[in-house]
Order: structure tokens, then C-alpha cells, then sequence
């Protein structure tokens, strides 16, 4: 496999020669990152390191000091990064919280978006907590049927594959990037995260469907409004919604504010409505023309060559562009592993279509 390293000291970008195996080129400076791609196993993402292997507290306060230099790594890595060894977040969790400012002016604050306390830590507000252990106890995603594919193969693929999403989306604007760190993740060959690139996916369409896709919207709303594709196949009623609850369009491929280039986005059976979309002047539900778009667009999005699979180790972060990636959890044996990771929410940068709204999401 081919890697690339990128020096991101002081705003500068100098290119590497490409490396092939055994055979290391090295870009350094003093107190430089060191950006490598594409991820192992995957067309995309890049591994960032400090160039003197230091520990979480001097990689933030060397991302603080070069504030351009990991939001650009982000850009240049299709929205992914990977950082290793920031165990001692777990002890310093405010740690999380400022390498989360480089990224974006605005952090949220769980406490103000009607999320239960017991998800939320309980000193830094900031945090997200995503724990099967008490007082958390939410339960990893129910294990594919079957749990591999025919070659033996973790499932990737939708429809094998559920749960791929972007982060609240349901929220207008949405978010801009999330980081996840493992503070207790659970044995490697369980609990991995999966990663598509909806920006490779998009300019892979055929030329007819990418002209067909270009002007629609999908219609996005949070799981709990039992609006699911789940939901109204059992025949479940919808339950009333307030104002800051009520379904968002988004546009159905989006123009990164930063990159200038265009990705796909959209969720699947989960999270979008599938009583009134899920695409906005299709057929609504389980069983129209949307239905179709949306299983022929979520295929091709998880096609293999768009997809990186995390295998979490103690003190892992991954940082990922919600308006160019989509993600899913995988199965754990929640009787016999504890996970607990932690996430926040970056946003303020979701592109000029949202300029001047007001945030949807916030109760009156």
C-alpha cells in the first residue's frame, strides 16, 4: 500500500515523496505534525502525530498553537483523522473539550439540547457519553443476521449493514464534526465504527443519477418520533412533536463549505421520515419510489471501496466530517464487555444554505 505523509508545521504543506512499504520517507520538524494516508485498509482518512510522540496534553496544546494545521489534515483526509494515544483524556477531560474548539467555533453544551443528564458527564458538560454501563446503559446495535458475510467478512454493506447515519441531521443546521474517543473501548474484533465516504460516493454515481439527485431533499427526523421506516411498517403512530422536534429537509447533496466539493447526504431506515418522505416530492413510506432511491443510494455509499473500519484501542480519538461521512456502530457482547467512549459536537461552518437560521433544535 502507497502512504503519504504531509508536514502541517507552522501552516506550511510540504509533500512527501509517496512511500511504498518497508520504505519510510519522513517529513518532520521540530514540534510538527505529521499527517499519514490514507487509512490502513481504506481509499481515505489519515493518521495524525506529533513528530515528537508526545502525549495528549502537548498534542492539544501543539494543535492550539497551530490552529489551521488539523482542520486542514481533516480537509485533505476526506473528513477523517485518526488520533492514537490520547489516553490521558480520560483524566483530564477538559482536554477533549479545547482540541474540539480547533475544529469550530461552537461545542455543544449537552445540558442546553434536552439530552438526559445520565449521557451527559458530569463535569464537562461538553461530553457525550456512550456507555453500556450504568447510568448510561445503552445497548450496542442488534448483531447482523447473518453476523458475516458469505466470505467469513465483518458486514459493511447496507442493506446487511444498518444504522449508517450522520450525526443529527435532523437539526437544522446540522452539525459540522464529531470526535470520539475511547476510554474503555471493547476487544478489538468487537465494537468497531464504520466509515463511508459520501464525497467519493457522490462523484462515483453515474452521470444520470448524479443529475437526479442534485435537486432533491431528504427529509430528517431523530429516531425517537417513531417516524422510522421500522416504525411505520409495524403500524406504529407517530407521536405529536414539539417545535424544536419537528422534521428538517436537507439538501440531498451538499456543497462542503470548505472543500468546495459536493457529498451525498443521508441516513437510512433510522433516521429519516418515513411517513412524509424520505425524500421531499417522491412517494412517501415504506414502499414508494423514495424507498427505492434511498436503498440504491445506500448501497452504493457503503460499496467497499468507500468504507474504513475502526478497530478501537484504549486512548484512540477519531475526528469525522459529518458533511461528507456517514458512520455506524457495530455489535458488542454487552453481558460480558463494558465500552465507554466519549463525544462531542462541533459545529458553526455548515455552509452558506443555512446562513442567518435560527438553530432548530432548541425548545422555545
Amino acid at each position: 500500500m502507497w502512504e503519504r505523509r504531509i508536514d502541517l508545521c507552522h501552516g506550511q504543506d510540504r509533500l512527501c515523496l509517496d512511500i511504498f512499504l518497508s520504505r519510510l520517507n519522513r517529513c518532520t520538524l521540530s514540534g510538527s505534525f505529521e499527517l499519514i494516508r490514507p487509512l490502513s485498509g481504506a481509499s481515505f482518512g489519515g493518521r495524525v502525530r506529533l513528530t515528537s510522540d508526545a502525549g495528549a496534553r502537548d498534542f492539544v496544546a501543539a494543535a492550539e498553537a497551530r490552529s489551521a494545521a488539523l482542520p486542514r489534515a481533516l480537509a485533505e483526509s476526506s473528513g477523517l483523522l485518526l488520533l492514537q494515544g490520547m489516553h490521558d483524556m480520560a483524566s483530564e477531560p477538559e482536554l477533549l473539550v479545547r482540541l474540539s474548539r480547533v475544529f469550530g467555533p461552537e461545542v455543544e453544551d449537552y445540558r442546553r439540547t434536552l439530552t438526559p443528564l445520565n449521557m451527559v458527564h458530569e463535569t464537562v458538560h461538553e461530553i457525550f457519553i456512550v456507555s453500556n454501563i450504568p447510568p448510561v446503559s445503552r445497548m450496542p446495535p442488534r448483531r447482523p443476521d447473518p453476523p458475516l458475510t458469505e466470505d467469513g467478512k465483518l458486514p459493511t454493506r447496507f442493506p446487511h449493514r444498518r444504522g449508517w447515519h450522520t450525526d443529527q441531521s435532523y437539526r437544522r443546521p446540522p452539525p459540522d464534526i464529531s470526535l470520539f474517543l475511547a476510554v474503555s473501548p471493547v476487544r478489538a474484533d468487537q465494537g468497531q465504527t464504520l466509515f463511508a465516504d459520501t464525497t467519493a460516493a457522490y462523484e462515483a454515481l453515474p452521470a444520470d443519477l448524479k443529475a437526479r439527485v442534485d435537486e432533491l431533499e431528504g427529509i430528517h427526523v431523530s429516531l425517537s418520533a417513531k417516524r422510522s421506516r421500522d416504525e411505520v411498517l409495524a403500524g406504529t403512530t407517530p407521536r405529536g412533536l414539539g417545535s424544536h422536534e419537528q422534521p428538517q429537509r436537507q439538501p440531498l447533496v451538499r456543497t462542503h463549505p470548505v472543500t468546495g466539493k459536493r457529498a451525498l447526504y443521508l441516513c437510512e431506515y433510522g433516521q429519516m421520515d418515513w411517513v412524509e418522505g424520505p425524500f421531499a416530492g417522491m412517494q412517501p413510506g415504506p414502499h414508494g419510489d423514495g424507498a427505492e432511491l434511498m436503498l440504491t443510494l445506500m448501497s452504493h455509499i457503503t460499496r467497499p471501496e468507500f468504507i474504513y473500519v475502526h478497530e478501537w484501542t484504549l486512548g484512540d480519538l477519531i475526528v469525522w466530517d459529518n458533511r461528507c461521512l456517514v458512520h455506524a456502530a457495530t455489535w458488542f457482547d454487552a453481558e460480558k464487555e463494558g465500552r465507554l467512549m466519549w463525544r462531542t459536537t462541533v459545529s458553526g461552518n455548515p455552509g452558506a444554505i443555512y446562513a442567518g437560521e435560527k438553530k432548530s433544535w432548541l425548545a422555545a
